[in-house]
């Protein structure tokens, strides 16, 4: 591809409510397309995450852990899988409504995973809608796994597979606080942000973490980190903004200045 795109990932907690099941922030949605909109950005992919749609219909029936041979969790597949349909239909017409043409793609239509990683995926169509100028706009899904039957594929590892493929730019994550903390900014006041890393010490923090033996001091952020790590590695830059802030995804797409971490190779 002649321009390199822009992978930006929208958090589930940004886009809908997760303390209410199966329920949207419209508000935020429709701000962010219009961010995204004001950017006009040459070439981009959109990821979004469940939230309140499809986590807790995927944790009711277990269809990360594999399928088992139960009826019902063939029917929680399903049940899943069109949460993310419909949480997803929304932010494409957001998007739309704001004269970007974007395309919903279903991961689960495309892509097959092996033990929880993706194994294989059909690209040729993606590449061509970013040949055309589209905007493609996928999300974390229930797809078929050759080991387990079926999983989730989270947005989180679609977004550096994505990267790593379609030899991106850059990738922007928007989370619902304002990058990578040195404990969770949300239940410690001690919290303080980073805001520029290498990979070599996020590696180091990582390990840190690991022998003092507090595996998730950032609610869940180092998972998502760690997801980031290989196309970092070789030489994609990521940022991690607050998507639920005014103006930051719009900043970030700019590439102007915006609270956040920054993460490089280094």
């Amino acid at each position: 591809m002649s321009v390199k795109p822009v992978i930006l990932k929208l958090g589930g907690s940004v886009i809908t409510r997760k303390e209410k099941p199966l329920t949207a922030n419209l508000r935020a949605i429709r701000r962010i397309a219009s961010e995204i909109a004001s950017a006009e950005t040459a070439s981009l992919v959109v990821v979004h995450g469940g939230g309140s749609f499809g986590h807790p219909l995927a944790k009711r029936y277990a269809i990360k852990e594999g399928y088992k041979g139960r009826s019902s969790q063939a029917f929680g597949f399903a049940q899943t899988h069109q949460a993310m349909v419909t949480v997803n239909k929304l932010v494409v017409d957001a998007l739309i409504s704001q004269n970007i043409p974007a395309v919903a793609v279903s991961p689960s239509s495309c892509i097959v995973t092996k033990s929880g990683r993706i194994q294989t995926m059909m690209e040729e169509p993606l590449k061509k809608l970013l040949q055309t100028g589209f905007v493609p706009v996928l999300y974390g899904d229930a797809v078929l796994d050759l080991d387990l039957g079926f999983t989730i594929l989270s947005g989180d590892q679609l977004i550096a597979y994505l990267a790593m493929r379609l030899n991106a730019e850059r990738i922007i994550v928007g989370i619902d606080v304002n990058g990578l903390y040195t404990a969770d900014p949300k239940t410690d006041s001690s919290a303080r942000l980073v805001k520029h890393v290498t990979l070599k010490e996020l590696r180091n923090m990582r390990q840190q973490m690991k022998e003092a033996k507090v595996p998730d001091v950032t609610g869940g952020m180092l998972g998502k980190i760690a997801e980031l790590m290989p196309p970092i590695e070789k030489g994609i830059t990521a940022l991690i903004v607050n998507a639920a802030k005014p103006k930051n995804i719009y900043k970030a797409l700019k590439g102007e200045k915006v609270t956040g971490t920054f993460i490089e190779k280094g």
